[in-house]
């Protein structure tokens, strides 16, 4: 039998996996040979137990299993599935878009409980597929899958509710609907207030989109600065590293974190090098604070904070000093962007795991200065100044990482006030703020196309933007003893999953 193509999958897995000589190869030290219907692959014993947990127990149970040169998977998975689950657990980011692919991904990611194929079945749901992976994923029982779908459903209810109510039992959609979905969040510019004043803008707001104007969502603790700070969402939390106060600009030595499960601010340490008008970003339990200013001198130097054990550390420098600059998460991937004057911005990537850096594309335009970068799926959305430096215009590049080609695209974006360089993006949405008006647009594979406008952030100025999920009961009011640690987006809405 031949092993099926899939869409994505580096021939070289095909192939070495499925033209292996058995007597050449099933009988090597570390190898065992893996019969899935009609199709044998040779794959390395360390790599499956390493990345699913049934083949790691397998291989320790002492059972007969362990010491054959071939195992023999039958009901639950396909040879197109485990083809699927060999290329995510090397590495490789195989495009699945044929449903009957999903779904025996999600089926061999249940059966041998393959983490790293969950989370890529994860980072790829989007409203062609979302859908059809949530079903997936309550019948083979994947939560995390099944969590993010309806998450994603949520978000995106009002493009895909007549899909959903023809296609999705009612329990489902139900459980859907009373999570609550992400709100845009938006900051002014401030510094730390003193004891004896009360400043009354210096609050958090929310967009109440039924309503479309902004509301009170929380008051900024009295020593949290929002000038020249750090602002991210991590884990439903949101976060203020740093800041200035002061004539001087003195950073801020501290950080505070917002819980809106309690409607409490907690205080962390700041980073170990004092920093301010630095790159914030925060992923997979982690603030990553990149370059920045101190004492009037541009940076390089990094650190990683580690949300569970509350330290910094020093990560690798990044390539050259760099202050504000913009930055990106694509596909569980750090992207960095880097300015060299007058035309020239660099992309780097952030690679965790192996501390370093890695230039990833370059772009030169005129005005590239890379003023605000958003991900949507595989893309980076690059906003850059506009024709004859109209700082009042931006124009918009697209980069696919996955294809490596660069796009342009057409028309200018208005972007008085910072409008356009405070996008977020939630689903197949992106939403631009300024004094005067709120904007929706809907991406497309073209450009980004209008959908809505609602009031505009009662304050001029700098704003910072974010997305939070909010209790579905509203803003919840500051309450004693609550430890305000993350409460990621478990236990919204106090609804209980249906059975998986």
């Amino acid at each position: 039998m031949e092993v099926p193509e899939v869409a994505g999958v580096h021939g070289g897995i095909q192939a070495e996996n499925a033209t292996l000589d058995p007597e050449q190869r099933d009988h090597q030290a570390g190898w065992v040979s893996v019969k899935v219907e009609g199709s044998r692959f040779a794959v390395e014993r360390s790599l499956l137990a390493r990345c699913s947990s049934y083949f790691c127990a397998l291989f320790r149970s002492g059972m007969i299993e362990n010491h054959q040169d071939e195992v023999h998977l039958r009901g639950g998975v396909s040879a197109r599935g485990f083809l699927i689950t060999l290329a995510v657990c090397r590495g490789e980011v195989p495009t699945l878009s044929d449903p009957d692919e999903l779904v025996e991904a999600v089926e061999c990611a249940a059966f041998l409980q393959v983490a790293c194929l969950v989370q890529h079945l994860c980072d790829i749901i989007d409203t062609e597929n979302c859908l059809l992976l949530y079903d997936a994923a309550s019948v083979f029982g994947l939560h995390t899958l099944y969590r993010n779908a309806a998450l994603f459903l949520r978000d995106s209810f009002d493009d895909l509710k007549e899909a959903a109510e023809g296609s999705l039992p009612p329990a489902l959609i139900e459980y859907s609907q009373s999570l609550s979905p992400a709100s845009y969040i938006a900051i002014g510019t401030h510094s730390p207030s003193v004891e004896q004043l009360h400043d009354s803008f210096r609050v958090v707001c929310y967009l109440d989109e039924e309503e479309g104007e902004w509301k009170h969502l929380t008051d900024l603790p009295r020593l949290c600065s929002t000038s020249l700070a750090g602002v991210v969402v991590l884990d439903n939390c949101l976060y203020v590293v740093g800041g200035v106060y002061g004539y001087g600009k003195d950073a801020v030595d501290g950080g505070f974190c917002y819980n809106p499960d309690s409607g409490v601010w907690t205080t962390f340490p700041g980073p170990q090098q004092p920093r301010y008008n630095f790159t914030l970003l925060g992923h997979s339990g982690r603030l990553y604070a990149i370059g920045g200013e101190f004492q009037k001198q541009i940076i390089s130097s990094a650190e990683s904070y580690d949300v569970e054990t509350g330290e910094w550390a020093f990560i690798q420098h990044a390539p050259r000093p760099v202050a504000s600059t913009a930055c990106a998460v694509a596909r569980r991937r750090i992207f960095v962007c880097f300015w060299k004057p007058p035309d020239t911005t660099d992309i780097y990537e952030y690679i965790p795991v192996k501390n370093e850096w890695r230039l990833e594309t370059t772009m030169i335009k005129p005005q590239s200065y890379g003023h605000c970068m958003v991900a949507h799926r595989d893309n980076l959305y690059v906003m850059r100044n506009g024709p004859s430096d109209d700082f009042l215009r931006c124009l918009m590049d697209r980069y696919n990482i996955t294809s490596g080609q660069w796009t342009a695209l057409p028309g200018h974006y208005i972007n008085s006030k910072g409008a356009l360089f405070t996008a977020m993006i939630r689903g197949d949405s992106v939403f631009t703020v300024k004094h005067m008006l709120t904007l929706e647009y809907t991406i497309t594979e073209g450009a980004w196309k209008p959908r809505r406008q609602m009031k505009g952030f009662p304050k001029s100025g700098s704003l910072w933007t974010c997305l939070l999920r909010l209790p579905k009961t509203g803003p919840v009011s500051p309450q004693l003893g609550a430890d305000g640690k993350n409460g990621g987006t478990e236990g919204l809405g106090g609804a209980t999953s249906p059975q998986l």
